[in-house]
C-alpha cells in the first residue's frame, strides 16, 4: 500500500480546524447509518474538526447533557458491521415544537456546533432545514433570555446541514439508492427464496407483503429479482378486472408444469380507488377462484434487520466522507443539501427541491394521477416498472410482432452470478420483440460443436436466482475454430448474437469482428453484457457478479474477524480472486473495515510493508484487537500472500498474531445478490432492445438478409458514471492492458485513498471528483436508469 500519494488533499479553505461537526441519526432505523456515522467521524476528525455524537436523534438535540458526546476514532470502531444505529434513533415530538427547537439551538451553542449532519427520512430531513432557517432567530432568543452572550450570535451566525437518506423504503426523490435499501432487498430475497424450495414441494401460492409505506420500490424490485408471477405496487393500481387476470396468469403458470406462484404485496397497496389491497384479500381470491393451497407471509421488521449490505456499507462510506467535504464547503448563503447517487456518482442537491418532489409523488397518488407518480419516482423506477411488465407477462402469440429473426445467447467466460438472470430477460425480451431466441451451451466451445438449440418462454422460469451458469460456459475463444462457427451460424441461420461474460468475452468480439472480412456470417450485430466477478472490463464501471463476490468476501471478513473475538489481538491476511484487477480487494475492504488492501495497480515494496505492520502495531498497542489486510491473487509475484503473513507474523511478535486464509472460488459460488439479478436483467434487456433496433436498421430488403458491417454494429454494453452506453469494442482497444487484462483507467482508484483515510492512514485525498450541488429535475438523461442501484 504505498504511501507516496502525490494528489493534493485539500484546498485551505477546506480545513476542518476549529469547526464542530455533530453526527445524528433520526426517524426509523436502516442498516447502513453505522457505516455512515463512522465515515462521518473518521472524516471530520482526519481534517482537523471536532465531530459530536447526537444519541437519539432529535430527542437527545433537545435534551443535551449526556446525549452528546466528542466522538474519537476509536468510539466508532468495529460497528461497520453492525445494523441499525448504536448511537440511536427516536422519533421527537419536542423537536417540533419551537420550545424544543430552542432547547436544541443552546444545546449546539453551549458546544460550539454549527454543523450538521442528519442521516434519516424526508421527515427528519425537512425538520433540520426548518431548524436551519429558524437559527439566527432562535439565537437572538437565546440572547434575550440571557441564555447565551450577544458574541455567541455572531460567532455562530450560521447553521449548515448537509443530510443523508437512511431509509430502507428509497422514497425520497433526487438519490437512485438510500442508505438501507439494498440490505433490505437481501432480507427479502433471502426469504423469498427460502419460501420457493418449500412451496414447490407443496404446490403451493404464496403472498408476501413487504414494508414500504407509500412506495412500491422494495416489492417491485424484489418482484423483478425473484421471478414473481404478479406484484401490487401503489404507485401503478391494477386495472380494473385485475383478479380475473391474475388467476388466470397463476392458472397458467401451473399448466406451464410450473409448481408454485409467488405473489408480492407492496404495504400501501392500493386499487384505482384508493382501496388498500391486503394480503388476505388475495389469499381469499386465490382460493376461492382456483383453489390454490395458499399461504400469507408478512415479512415486516426482519427487512430492516441484520447486518448491512458490501452496497450499503460502500454507499454510506462514500456518503459520510462526501458529507464532511460539502460542510466544510458551505457558506452562510449555501442551502441544506443532501448528498446523494446518480448512477455511479456522488452528488448534491438542494434538500428542500428533493423533499418537494417526494411530496409530489404522494399528492399525484391521492389525486390518482398513477402515471405521473411514477415519472416523478424517477427514470430507474419507471424502468423497472417496464422491466418487469415485460420480463413477467407474456403477450399472447397472435400479439407479437413477427420478425423472422433468429439470435444467439450464449455465456463466455468464468460463472459469475447473475449470469442466469441476465439470459433469462435476453430469451423473454427477445421472444416479445418476435425474434426467435437460441441458447448456445458451453459458450464457443459448443458453439462450433453445434450444441445450440431453440429456447423458449417457459425454458427460463425460475433461473433469475439461480448462481452460475446453467447455459454453461467455457473460457475457449472463437478464433481458432472461427470457419466451424461460421458454419454453425449459417445452419442455424443466426442473424445476432448477444454474448454475457468477461474479458474473454470481450476478446471474443474482438476476434468475430476481425473474422468478417472473411466470413460474412459474422456481419450481423453482436452485443456484450459484462459479467465476471473481477470487473475488470474496459468500458464498463461494474459486472454483473462482482457485487455477490463482494457480499461473499465481505461476509467472510465479518466471520473471520469476530473469530478473534475475545483472544489476543490478531491480524488476518486473506487473499481475494480477480486476477491482476484490485476491484474485489480494494472495494471489499472499505466495505469490510480493512487496514490494508495491496493490488497490483498500486505498486508496493518491502518499505511500504514495513509502513502499514508498523502503523498496524501502534493501532494494536492503543485500540483495536483485530487487524484485517487483504491481497489481490496478483498484485505481486514475490510478495505473496505467505510472504506477506510470514512478515507480518515475524514483525508483530509480542504484538499480535497472524492467521491467513484464501477465500478462492467461494466467490464465484451462491445465489446472486438482488444488485446481480435486476442488474443483469436490466442491462441485458436494453442489450436485446439494442439488437432489435440493429437487425431492423441492417436487414437488406433487397437480398432478404442482415449485413452489419460498420464497428457501431458490434458494440459492448457499460455503465458509466451515470448511464448505460454502448461502445464499439474497436475503440475499447486503446483503453485496455491486454497483457494483464485490466482497463487502463479504473474509476474505484479514487476510492483506495477514502479506504486508507478510515483505516487511520495520513494521505492525499482527491476531492476532484467529489458532488458538485445541482438541482433536482423531472426529467434525467435518457439513460440515467442505469444506476449502480437497481
Amino acid at each position: 500500500m504505498a504511501q507516496s500519494d502525490t494528489k493534493k488533499i485539500f484546498f485551505e479553505n477546506l480545513s476542518g480546524a476549529g469547526k464542530a461537526i455533530a453526527v445524528l441519526t433520526s426517524g426509523g432505523d436502516a442498516q447502513g447509518m453505522n457505516a455512515a456515522v463512522r465515515a462521518v467521524v473518521r472524516m471530520g476528525l482526519y481534517v482537523g474538526a471536532k465531530v459530536y455524537f447526537i444519541r437519539e436523534g432529535y430527542q437527545g438535540m433537545v435534551d443535551g447533557g449526556e446525549n452528546i458526546t466528542e466522538a474519537t476514532w476509536e468510539s466508532v470502531s468495529s460497528m461497520l458491521q453492525v445494523g441499525g444505529t448504536v448511537i440511536g434513533s427516536a422519533r421527537c415530538k419536542d423537536f417540533r415544537t419551537h420550545e424544543g427547537r430552542l432547547k436544541a439551538a443552546l444545546n449546539l451553542v453551549k458546544l460550539g456546533i454549527t454543523n450538521l449532519c442528519v442521516i434519516g427520512g424526508d421527515g427528519s430531513l425537512t425538520g433540520a432545514n426548518l431548524f436551519r432557517e429558524e437559527w439566527s432567530g432562535l439565537l437572538a432568543e437565546l440572547v434575550e433570555q440571557g441564555s447565551i452572550e450577544h458574541q455567541s450570535v455572531q460567532t455562530y451566525s450560521a447553521l449548515h446541514i448537509v443530510g443523508m437518506v437512511g431509509s430502507i423504503d428509497n422514497d425520497f426523490c433526487g438519490t437512485d439508492m438510500t442508505i438501507g435499501t439494498d440490505s433490505a432487498l437481501h432480507r427479502i430475497i433471502e426469504v423469498v427464496d427460502a419460501i420457493m424450495t418449500t412451496a414447490q414441494s407443496h404446490q403451493r401460492t404464496f403472498v408476501l407483503e413487504v414494508m414500504g409505506r407509500h412506495c412500491g420500490y422494495l416489492a417491485l424490485v424484489s418482484a423483478l429479482a425473484c421471478g414473481a408471477d404478479w406484484v401490487l405496487i401503489p404507485e401503478m393500481p391494477p386495472e380494473d378486472g385485475w383478479e380475473e387476470k391474475m388467476c388466470q396468469k397463476l392458472s397458467a403458470n401451473r399448466a406451464g408444469m410450473k409448481r408454485l406462484n409467488i405473489i408480492i404485496v407492496a404495504e400501501g397497496a392500493i386499487d384505482h380507488n384508493n382501496k388498500p389491497i391486503t394480503t388476505d384479500c388475495i389469499k381469499d381470491l386465490v382460493v376461492k377462484c382456483l383453489g390454490f393451497d395458499t399461504r400469507v407471509t408478512i415479512l415486516g421488521h426482519v427487512q430492516r434487520g441484520g447486518t448491512p449490505s458490501a452496497f450499503d456499507r460502500i454507499l454510506a462510506s462514500r456518503m459520510g466522507v462526501e458529507a464532511v467535504l460539502a460542510l466544510l464547503e458551505t457558506t452562510a448563503n449555501t442551502p441544506a443539501c443532501v448528498v446523494s447517487l446518480c448512477g455511479n456518482q456522488s452528488v448534491r442537491l438542494p434538500l428542500m427541491e428533493c423533499v418537494q418532489m417526494t411530496q409530489e409523488v404522494q399528492k399525484a397518488m391521492d389525486e390518482k394521477k398513477f402515471e405521473e407518480a411514477v415519472k416523478l419516482r424517477g427514470r430507474s423506477f419507471e424502468n423497472n416498472l417496464k422491466t418487469y411488465k415485460l420480463l413477467a407477462h407474456r403477450k399472447p402469440e397472435s400479439e407479437l410482432p413477427t420478425s423472422n429473426f433468429n439470435v444467439a445467447v450464449l455465456n463466455v467466460g468464468a460463472p459469475a452470478a447473475g449470469m442466469n438472470a441476465a439470459v433469462r430477460s435476453a430469451v423473454r425480451v427477445g421472444i416479445s420483440e418476435g425474434h426467435k431466441m437460441f441458447a448456445v451451451n458451453d459458450g464457443f466451445e459448443g458453439f462450433y460443436k453445434g450444441q445450440i438449440k431453440e429456447i423458449k418462454w417457459s425454458d427460463v422460469g425460475g433461473w433469475t436466482g439461480q448462481g452460475g451458469s446453467l447455459l454453461g460456459t467455457k473460457r475457449t475463444l472463437p478464433a481458432k475454430h472461427v470457419g466451424k462457427i461460421a458454419e454453425q451460424m449459417r445452419t442455424h441461420n443466426i442473424n445476432a448474437l448477444l454474448v454475457i461474460g468477461g474479458f474473454e468475452a470481450f476478446l471474443s468480439l474482438l476476434e468475430l469482428l476481425t473474422a468478417r472480412g472473411k466470413y460474412e456470417e459474422f456481419c450481423v450485430p453482436m452485443v456484450m453484457v459484462p459479467a465476471t466477478v473481477s470487473n475488470n472490463i474496459p468500458g464498463s464501471d461494474l459486472s454483473i457478479g462482482a457485487d455477490t463476490a463482494l457480499n461473499a468476501i465481505t461476509t467472510t471478513c465479518d466471520r473471520i474477524k469476530q473469530s478473534a473475538s475475545g483472544t489476543k489481538r490478531r491480524v488476518f491476511i486473506i487473499e481475494t480472486m480477480g486476477g491482476y484487477c484490485g476491484y474485489l480487494a480494494t472495494v471489499a475492504g472499505l466495505a469490510a473495515g480493512a487496514d490494508a488492501a495491496y493490488i497490483y495497480e498500486e505498486p508496493f515494496d518491502i518499505r511500504d510493508l514495513q509502513a502499514n505492520v508498523e502503523h498496524l502495531t501502534e493501532k494494536m498497542k492503543t485500540s483495536i484487537q483485530r487487524g484485517l489486510v487483504l491481497r489481490n491473487e496478483n498484485s505481486n509475484d514475490n510478495y505473496t500472500t505467505d510472504f506477506i503473513y510470514q512478515l507480518y507474523s515475524e514483525e508483530g511478535k509480542g504484538v499480535f498474531d497472524c492467521r491467513k486464509n484464501v477465500l478462492g472460488h467461494m466467490q464465484q459460488g451462491g445465489a446472486p445478490s438482488p444488485f446481480d439479478r435486476n442488474f443483469g436483467t436490466k442491462i441485458s434487456a436494453k442489450a436485446m432492445q439494442w439488437v432489435t433496433k440493429k437487425l431492423v436498421e441492417t436487414f437488406r430488403q433487397d437480398e432478404g438478409r442482415v449485413f452489419a458491417n460498420t464497428e457501431d454494429s458490434c458494440c459492448l454494453l457499460g455503465m458509466r458514471r451515470r448511464a448505460l452506453i454502448f461502445q464499439p469494442v474497436v475503440q475499447l482497444k486503446g483503453e485496455t492492458d491486454f497483457v494483464h487484462r485490466i482497463p487502463k483507467e479504473q474509476w474505484w482508484l479514487k476510492l483506495r485513498p477514502l479506504m486508507k483515510i478510515l483505516a487511520k492512514y495520513k494521505t492525499s485525498y482527491d476531492v476532484s471528483d467529489s458532488g458538485q450541488l445541482e438541482h433536482v429535475v423531472h426529467n434525467q438523461p435518457k439513460d440515467s436508469d442505469a444506476s449502480v442501484a437497481m
